[in-house]
């Protein structure tokens, strides 16, 4: 009935194949090798899973040198440049590569147009991860973009041979306005070959964008240093939620934040595993915010192998290496993927 409490939760949310790739990459491993597995940087950004992942034996370093010489290192989902690829050789480390499959697209975008000497305009967040990766594949042709304000201060060589790329993670409307003034100044602006943002990230904010009208209170869960998560908290507020923010774990809402709220929208971001939205869906439902209605903004069923190193080492011990599915979108009492 109207003025009851409920909550519209968002599909797809939570783990996209690159994520589900990834983490099950180290899973593997440490069932194959046994622990200690080294990870360069973090797998994804979520603090839950690197936790757990920790309690199982991997081991997270930030800088290549920080791996014991012949050790094996796992590349995190964000990717690497090829700097990092020469240190890991120097260093003898036996190295798995679980750059995301949308990421490494964006890489060979990067290498292909610098092969042609083209300018090219990356659409990004200085300091994260998947932006030095790819601005390493050609830092001498790469410009760094991160808003639409910086367009007027962006200078190439040649206007006749530019193109733009873009870290995979970002809030589409914001590129799409960076790109809108990049083109006002170089008309003869190149599009990418095909769409660089995650099809991930774009449905969980198109999901978001159909909530956001009907919510007085946002929550995504997800990390502070995940890119895409916090870009679905502006989308939301954006959108017309009233209120939003970014939580990690159920106990970081602030009972405060419910006060006069009758509609609370819930999703996550894509390296979100599902038990943590359903430790929110039970904060709520032990508050009266139990009416839970799913919002559906697309079908997700994409598969990743996994990495060709792993890949070949599974099938050495006889184990079999299928490709990884994860169904996000369903209502509470679906499966969360691996970790618990």
């Amino acid at each position: 009935m109207p003025g009851e409490k409920r909550v519209l939760l968002a599909a797809p949310r939570g783990y996209c194949a690159g994520v589900d790739r990834a983490v099950v990459t180290v899973e593997k491993a440490l069932e194959l090798y046994g622990p200690p597995v080294y990870v360069r940087k973090e797998i994804v950004h979520n603090k839950h899973v690197v936790r757990t992942l920790e309690r199982r034996g991997a081991i997270f370093v930030d800088e290549t040198n920080e791996v014991p010489e012949g050790a094996r290192v796992i590349f995190s989902a964000h990717g690497v440049s090829p700097a990092v690829h020469a240190e890991a050789r120097a260093l003898s480390l036996k190295t798995i590569d679980a750059t995301c499959p949308l990421v490494t697209k964006v890489h060979r975008e990067a290498v292909r147009f610098a092969d042609d000497d083209y300018d090219i305009l990356l659409v990004g967040h200085e300091g994260h991860e998947e932006v030095e990766g790819t601005a390493g594949e050609a830092p001498d042709h790469i410009t760094l973009v991160e808003s639409p304000d910086d367009v007027e201060h962006v200078e190439v060589r040649d206007p006749g041979k530019v193109v733009w790329l873009s870290q995979t993670t970002l809030s589409v409307d914001e590129t799409m306005e960076t790109v809108r003034r990049l083109r006002e100044k170089f008309p003869l602006l190149q599009d990418p070959p095909s769409d660089d943002i995650c099809y991930a990230t774009q449905n969980r904010q198109v999901a978001v964008k159909q909530m956001a009208g009907e919510c007085d209170l946002m929550i995504v869960v997800g990390s502070q240093n995940s890119s895409n998560s916090k870009r679905l908290v502006e989308v939301a507020l954006e959108y017309g939620s009233r209120d939003g923010h970014l939580v990690d774990y159920a106990e970081e809402i602030d009972e405060a934040w419910l006060d006069g709220v009758r509609t609370v929208g819930v999703t996550s971001g894509a390296s979100v595993p599902e038990i943590l939205v359903r430790d929110v869906l039970d904060w709520l439902a032990a508050r009266g915010f139990g009416d839970v209605k799913a919002v559906t903004a697309a079908e997700e069923s994409l598969l990743f192998a996994l990495p060709t190193e792993l890949r070949r080492d599974l099938k050495a011990a006889g184990q079999e290496a299928k490709k990884v599915r994860h169904d996000p979108s369903a209502i509470p009492g679906s499966g969360d993927g691996h970790l618990r």
